[in-house]
């Protein structure tokens, strides 16, 4: 518990001086390393838009390792499976009771693996949709319609779901979206500005979020 105490009172400093924000990379045979160049863009773009303080680089961090308690938030994302060990359930359970923020943006190819794990961290707990007027898509940019789609993958409608404690949002997954192809260098997939501003301004409200709740 003092551990926990005093790592949560790391977390609530966030905002208060440039801060770091990491990337995830786990095990299991998926590429977490996918999407290099969307954190350092979208980190750019918030620093631009919503006054944020984020250092330009991402750190990337293991799940188990007590450096996850540093970062207030967690990028993750992948094309194929996941595995956490029980020391990895257990320091991201405690990084996100204790404040800390997961978002896992299924780059396709990586669904039926995460909804595996995500049971294991939280096993009494189920993922829910988030409906379109949950503050993550009201603001600063208005997402009447909820989680916009950035590439069509199978055509299925985009869908936000989260894991919430004491009706904050915790972990957020995004699926059939994929943000962080649309967070990347505009050379990389060939999207449309209009479609790569969709999804930094979605992005900027899910740091919004993080650093205002």
């Amino acid at each position: 518990m003092k551990r926990i105490a005093i790592v949560l009172v790391g977390l609530l400093s966030f905002g208060i001086q440039a801060q770091e924000i990491g990337l995830l990379k786990y095990n299991g045979g998926g590429d977490w390393y996918a999407n290099p160049t969307s954190l350092p863009n979208l980190i750019k773009y918030c620093n631009a838009s919503i006054n944020t303080h984020i250092k330009n680089k991402p750190v990337t961090v293991e799940p188990s390792s007590p450096d996850l308690f540093s970062y207030p938030f967690v990028h993750m994302t992948g094309h194929g499976n996941v595995v956490f060990s029980p020391a990895d359930i257990t320091n991201l359970r405690n990084y996100m009771l204790s404040g800390g923020f997961l978002h896992i943006d299924d780059n396709y190819g990586m669904d039926e693996y995460i909804r595996r794990e995500i049971k294991r961290i939280f096993p009494d707990k189920a993922l829910q949709e988030i409906p379109a007027n949950h503050p993550i898509f009201t603001g600063p940019n208005s997402f009447p319609n909820g989680l916009p789609k950035i590439h069509e993958h199978d055509a299925k409608r985009p869908q936000a779901f989260g894991i919430f404690e004491n009706n904050r949002l915790v972990l957020l997954y995004t699926f059939e979206c994929d943000l962080g192809d649309g967070w990347e260098d505009a050379d990389v997939h060939n999207d449309p500005k209009e479609v790569r501003e969709k999804a930094l301004k979605m992005g900027a409200n899910i740091i919004n979020y993080i650093f205002n709740n």
